[in-house]
Order: structure tokens, then sequence, then C-alpha cells
């Protein structure tokens, strides 16, 4: 039997967690996949080190200070593209068959489509893209039939249980939770949270953006908008479980009563080199999963009132428009004010739901998201003495 040509990738945030690990099953299944382009918002050393392992020829740097850099530290035989417009033509790159969208922020949006519009199939990283352009991403991805494969553990496990079924045989998509830091503590506590308190998670090792948000809840918030343009099963429909063991990555149960899960341990280059190689199964060195050290899995609700952001993110899909991306880029903010010290824990989902009663939402163009996304950063910001008090 003849070896299938490699898959050739594109990989748009290529410094960050995920890019990394997507460099790293690359490594491991040379054979099968090549890398032909690299972005980076602005670590030029990094993504001149890939280049040259990689052999790739075309890079991208958003920062065009970085792109300079870049061009120094890159030899003759590598293209260094710069800009939002560099970024746009790499994702539609000739050579390239998936482009794995792993930037962070609203800007990703733009280099997805375009990679649609181009016929690339997308490894989907980035929460903003369907959270804040769901409809528009999924329309263009029907309308070019390109799919697009999730790359996040939860919604990489729901896409695995429904293989072979469509939305009309879901009953209930089980998102699953660790908890974050303050599963069990009480208000009190989350009141008086400092940054050090909430970056503890019990489980992954992340970001501190992904690390506050499993704190909050606002990422399975996130993943509840993601979940519902992914697979379009109504929000009613979709459901937040915690599960400290964080082995159940998520759960589908059918109009028949059935439930099909997905299990394995917590470790992100799963999901991706699935995505990279659909519908194929390849061989790993990956830890394993031991079902008998597996001697408890645990699943309870979460708290409405500890975590008021899955009812926050519901009603933003509910209303639509722009107010899912004025959530996410209010709860950005709000994050990096925390962290700064510059508000409380408990202030991180008063100062969202401020800044969204403050917006009315219009049609989601790329534009106007941009302009919503820049206009809720700065209301958060404008707005958040009002919540600074820690022990409030």
């Amino acid at each position: 039997m003849s070896t299938p040509p490699r898959t050739r990738i594109v990989i748009l945030g290529s410094t960050g967690s995920i890019g990394t690990q997507t460099l790293d099953i690359v490594r491991r299944l040379p054979r099968r996949l090549e890398v032909v382009g690299l972005a980076a918002h602005r670590n030029a050393s990094a993504l001149a080190a890939q280049a040259r392992e990689f052999g790739v020829r075309t890079v991208a740097v958003m920062d065009p200070s970085a792109a300079a850099e870049c061009r120094q530290l890159c030899d003759d035989t590598c293209r260094v593209l710069s800009g939002l417009e560099g970024i746009v033509n790499l994702a539609t790159l000739r050579e390239a068959d998936v482009v794995v969208v792993a930037v962070a922020g609203a800007i990703g949006i733009r280099p997805t489509h375009a990679a649609i519009r181009s016929g690339k199939r997308i490894a989907l990283a980035s929460k903003e893209v369907l959270v804040a352009a769901g409809r528009q991403t999924m329309d263009l991805a029907r309308q070019a039939g390109v799919p697009i494969l999730p790359i996040d553990s939860e919604h990489s496990a729901l896409f695995q249980c429904m293989i072979g079924h469509t939305a009309a045989d879901v009953e209930r998509l089980y998102l699953t939770a660790s908890g974050g830091p303050f599963r069990d503590a009480s208000l009190e506590t989350m009141r008086r949270a400092q940054p050090e308190d909430a970056l503890r998670h019990p489980t992954w090792s992340m970001g501190g953006l992904v690390t506050i948000n499993s704190a909050t809840l606002m990422n399975k918030g996130l993943e509840i908008i993601e979940a519902f343009w992914l697979f379009g099963v109504p929000v009613s429909q979709i459901e937040v479980v915690i599960h400290p063991q964080s082995i159940v990555h998520s759960m589908v149960r059918f109009r028949d009563g059935s439930v099909l899960a997905q299990l394995g341990l917590p470790d992100m280059r799963l999901p991706i080199q699935y995505a990279l190689v659909y519908p194929e199964r390849l061989p790993t060195e990956l830890p394993r999963l031991e079902p008998t050290a597996c001697s408890l899995l645990e699943f309870s609700a979460p708290d409405d009132e500890r975590f008021p952001a899955l009812g926050i993110a519901r009603r933003a899909l509910q209303i639509g428009g722009t107010m899912p991306a004025v959530m996410n880029a209010a709860n950005e903010a709000a994050v990096e004010l925390f962290l700064k010290r510059r508000l409380g824990f408990l202030g991180i989902m008063q100062l969202v739901q401020a800044v969204m009663a403050e917006h009315d939402p219009v049609e989601e163009s790329f534009d106007n998201v941009l302009q919503a996304d820049s206009w809720a950063r700065q209301r958060a910001c404008a707005l958040a003495p009002r919540f600074h008090t820690q022990t409030e």
C-alpha cells in the first residue's frame, strides 16, 4: 500500500501554546505532515527558529517592526509577510491543505474566512472566530464545502461522538468543565480572591486569560456559543457539567436515550492530531488513559450564583449580532484588569454585564465586529473603577 501524500499545513499563531503543540505533532508524524506557512503576532525570534527547523519558506508577522526583525533573522529562502494582509495571504497559500487557526482575538476572523474561500480545511482553535462571527463563518464554510474541525478538546469530543449523526438525533450536548480553582469555594472566598489564587488551575497548565476564564467558567460560556454554531443544536439543549477529573471531555445524549462520551488524558496534542489527519486515527506515542486508573468520575451541575458567566453567554447568543463579540472583548479586558489587580474577581462578570448593558448590537460584519471589540475594551476600562473593590 502506497503512503498517502503529506498534508501541508499553515499555522496561524505558531508561537503560542496550540501552535507549538501542533509543531510537536508534525515532529512526530514527519511522513504525513508538512508545514508550509507560519504566522505569529510579534515573537520574531521564535518564529524564525520554527521556520528554520521545519524548512518553511513563507511566514507572516502581524507587528510590522517584528516583521522587520524576522527578515533579519531568516535566510534569503524565507519570505516574510507582515500585517493582517500578510496573514491573510499566508492563510490562502496555494500549496496549503489545512489552516490551523490559533491566533488570539477577533483579528483571526478575516484570515479564517479567506482560507475558507480558498477551499482550505480549517482546524479551529480560536474561540473568537465562532463567538464573534459564528453565523458568517458557518454559512461561508457550508457554501464552500469546507469542513471546520475543532481543536478545542471539548468540541473535538463532541465532534467525534457526533460522527454518523445529525443535530436532529441529539437530545443534549454536555460540555464538561473542571470547575477551576474555585469549584467548591464560597462567594466570600471568590470575592477576596487574588490573581495568584485564580491562576492555580487544578488540571491544566494554560496562559493567564484561559486560566482565569476557567476560574469564572467564561470558557464554558464561550464553548456553549461555539457548540451552537458547530453542531446546529439549540442552545437550550447544550449544558455544562462540572467534572473535576477532566477525563471525560464531553458527552452527547441522543434522542433514544443513549449517551456517547469521549475520554482521554488532559493532553491537547490528541485533538490537534485528530483535526490534522481526520478521518484517520494514526498511532501516537502520547500517554494513554488506563481505565483501571480512573477509580472515580464525578459530575455535578454548576452553581449559577457563583458562576454567572454561563447565563451571560447564553444571553449574548440569544441577543445575537455583535453582542457576543462585545461580551468576549469586555471579558478579556476585565481579566487583564483583574490580573493587574485593578478589578476584583467577582467584578470580572459584573463589568462584562455592565458593558453589555450599554451596547446596541448590529449585524456581525467583520468591520462591525472589530469596532464592537474595540469599543467594548474601552468601555470596560472606563467602567472598571466601579467594580474595583475586592470586598464589595
